[in-house]
């Protein structure tokens, strides 16, 4: 019989149903928090946290620890403000991340999300680095009952796709702008100055509403090192976290959060094109700790 994955929901679960808060407990909860990928320096702020909130309320009860966990989690979640902004008429997202994070996929779940509040969308296909880009771009896009513009004719400069994108946009009325953009160039530098040269031809027609990083959860800390050029050269505004099935690496939610200065906006909890959601702390904050 297959093992159940672990999960921090899980370990806690087991933590909280004890009948008093032992040394026992502290160091578990500790050891859960850090295969959470909470990090050490979070780990140790928020146990020094739910220590002195112990001794301050002067309670044994591991259920009022559960409770403090779940407030301290949610509080950490909620000082940056997850809201999408897209109120601009059209309101162009551009869409960047590192190859194989699940950036072409999340743009087709994203695109539906849109689509399931009534908004018309369209997605560019300025990813032209890959070959099989714009096919599996187009195929997600159909699917989440959005139209593409792809490029006219092979090795088309990325940023005249992403300004014939927002040209259509104008042009048919559309709400919603979508631009896939490349995760590799031969150098890093070059792919920075690409995506400057994009924003730059946008701005002539648009104001750019959002610019999400695609992170893989299930990488962690690894992710977020390969992610640092994006961070700091693309205006970044939002993370979009990918991947983030159950609750076992759910403490990077929160690590990336702090880490960055970036709030998450959008999370992926699974294959289908319907499981991409807004990022809600109070929510996550219940099912991390359960």
């Amino acid at each position: 019989m297959a093992s159940t994955p672990w999960s921090l929901s899980g370990a806690l679960r087991g933590m909280f149903t004890r009948e008093t808060i032992t040394e026992d407990t502290w160091d578990d909860l500790e050891t859960a928090l850090i295969t959470a990928d909470f990090g050490p320096d979070i780990t140790e702020a928020i146990t020094d946290e739910l220590r002195a909130n112990v001794a301050k309320y002067n309670t044994t009860d591991p259920k009022d620890l559960r409770r403090m966990l779940r407030e301290i989690l949610e509080e950490r979640l909620s000082k940056l403000d997850p809201t999408l902004k897209l109120s601009e008429r059209p309101a162009v997202i551009l869409v960047v991340g590192v190859n194989g994070v699940g950036k072409t996929t999340t743009i087709g779940k994203f695109a539906k999300f849109l689509r399931s509040f009534d908004r018309t969308v369209v997605v560019g296909a300025a990813d032209t680095f890959r070959a099989a880009a714009v096919e599996q771009l187009a195929t997600w896009a159909e699917r989440a009952g959005a139209e593409i513009v792809r490029p006219q004719h092979e090795g088309q400069d990325p940023a005249s796709v992403a300004f014939q994108t927002v040209e259509f946009a104008k042009t048919h009325g559309t709400e919603m702008v979508i631009i896939d953009t490349a995760g590799r160039l031969q150098t890093k530098g070059g792919l920075m100055d690409e995506l400057t040269k994009i924003r730059r031809v946008i701005e002539k027609q648009a104001p750019v509403s959002e610019v999400l990083l695609v992170l893989d959860a299930t990488t962690g800390q690894n992710g977020l090192a390969q992610a640092d050029a994006f961070i700091k050269h693309a205006g970044v505004t939002g993370l979009v976290l990918t991947k983030l099935d159950g609750s076992a690496k759910g403490g990077f939610v929160l690590a990336v959060q702090e880490r960055t200065g970036i709030p998450i906006k959008l999370v992926g909890q699974g294959e289908g094109i319907n499981d991409l959601t807004g990022f809600t702390p109070h929510v996550f904050a219940q099912q991390l700790v359960g």
